[in-house]
């Protein structure tokens, strides 16, 4: 057997007043790389004889969970990683040496005899009188007589000193990952501001982030709810919770992606009260494509880059859904109608999922680049369109274009639509490619109810 141990990422405050279920969420992310991954007292215990071998062996997992162990929340403490694992036969040796190396004392020649007595749970409360019986060591313990140790000290001590020794199994509980995500903790502190709040969320994303690793899955949809401190502010009563909830176009496990999206996102909140407790919900889940390596290396002057949809949320978020907007193609003969601007985010979250893809209209060599935001009326001269004074001269035409029978006058814009919108209902019109020297080359149609001429579109 092989064990390692992690120092999970709390205080001794925070180990004490946590929930079992809050202080098993640490450790989801290790299930990812074994299935037999218990909490111990301060430590994440993994037992990884039996899935080394799936990893390339001993040493490529080690750097795995190097890499993909959370960080602890103060940086100083991050400084060295290896700091926070250890490594031994069985659980409680793993357990003791990552003690030794979290309190800074040399490792001893002879393990686990040499290990010093308060690495070891059981011994803890009798260290004073084992101390005066002249045992300094654990293995000075298990010298002394098993009768007089059970009487004196009680049968958990002799069994904590055969698990330690690995003569007897170490009965643990296996951590088990929940069908869906809903995690509630207590702050340990009331939290006032957003900037404090999300201080307090990173325990809860970091957590999510290891059930989706375990699970392969990717976020789309999740809701964050902190419930108030207070009942009653100012005279006005105030509701239990306040909650929000973040969309991603994208099934997600970036932890940094999260983390930023919801710093915009608090960025416009305003806490109705002091916040004492939060909770994290997965409201729509995805399994996570397993994106293709490249074969060859990067070159020296390319740079990975943000990710297009995540600039995308990131400042849509800070500065409102309708500051980015691209352009949709819609299914409509109208040139007005062919398109709509769309907000990007909601044109992401609805193009990740439907892709249509629609064939180039050969009718379009003809059509100019340019489009009027509304058709402009032009004036007639002996029955002929004139722009600028000027008479204008049919080069090609007509064609006509004759749809939108099927709406409405007042019908709503399209869902997601910004910014302008084409004026609804049908039209009939005979489309012409004119010119003249002052306007130059300009695309026109005539009304066929009621033979006005109207511009429509400039040539480039």
């Amino acid at each position: 057997m092989h064990w390692m141990a992690w120092r999970l990422p709390l205080g001794d405050e925070q180990l004490a007043s946590m929930p079992a279920s809050a202080i098993e969420a640490c450790g989801w992310w290790a299930l990812l790389f074994t299935p037999n991954a218990a909490v111990l007292d301060e430590a994440l215990l993994l037992d990884v004889q039996s899935t080394e071998r799936l990893w390339g062996g001993r040493a490529a997992l080690r750097r795995l969970l190097l890499e993909h162990a959370p960080s602890p929340p103060m940086p100083d403490e991050s400084a060295d990683a290896r700091r926070r694992w250890a490594e031994g036969p069985t659980a409680l040796q793993a357990l003791a040496l990552l003690r030794l190396k979290q309190s800074g004392e040399p490792r001893p020649s002879q393990i686990p005899q040499g290990l010093p007595m308060h690495t070891l749970t059981a011994l803890k409360p009798h260290l004073s009188t084992l101390n005066n019986l002249g045992c300094r060591t654990v293995g000075d313990v298990r010298a002394l007589p098993r009768m007089g140790v059970a009487r004196r000290l009680g049968a958990e001590c002799l069994s904590a000193l055969d698990q330690l020794w690995g003569e007897r199994a170490c009965p643990l509980s296996w951590l088990e990952l929940p069908e869906h995500f809903d995690l509630e903790l207590e702050l340990p502190y009331i939290a006032a501001s957003s900037a404090d709040l999300l201080h307090a969320a990173e325990h809860l994303l970091t957590a999510l982030q290891g059930w989706l690793r375990a699970r392969h899955l990717g976020v789309l949809r999740l809701r964050m709810r902190w419930r108030h401190d207070l009942r009653r502010l100012d005279g006005v009563d105030l509701a239990p919770w306040g909650e929000m909830e973040l969309r991603t176009a994208l099934p997600l496990q970036d932890l940094v992606h999260l983390q930023r999206l919801l710093a915009e996102h608090m960025a416009h909140e305003r806490l109705a009260a002091p916040v004492n407790r939060l909770m994290l919900t997965t409201l729509e889940i995805e399994p996570l494509r397993q994106t293709t390596e490249n074969l060859l290396p990067k070159a020296g002057n390319e740079s990975s880059g943000e990710p297009w949809h995540q600039f995308v949320e990131r400042v849509s978020a800070r500065l409102g859904e309708e500051c980015l907007r691209v352009p949709q193609r819609q299914a409509d003969h109208r040139p007005e109608h062919m398109q709509t601007w769309q907000s990007a985010s909601h044109a992401m979250r609805q193009g990740m999922r439907r892709k249509t893809e629609m064939e180039a209209d050969p009718r379009a060599a003809l059509w100019p680049a340019w489009l009027l935001p509304e058709p402009q009326q032009l004036a007639t001269r002996q029955h002929r369109p004139c722009l600028h004074g000027q008479t204008l001269s049919l080069k090609a035409g007509p064609e006509r274009l004759e749809s939108g029978w099927w709406e409405a006058e007042d019908a709503l814009p399209k869902e997601g639509s910004v910014g302008p919108q084409a004026t609804p209902g049908s039209s009939r019109r005979d489309y012409f490619v004119a010119h003249s020297a002052a306007s130059g080359w300009v695309w026109i149609f005539r009304e066929t109810s009621t033979l006005d001429w109207y511009l429509h579109g400039f040539y480039g």
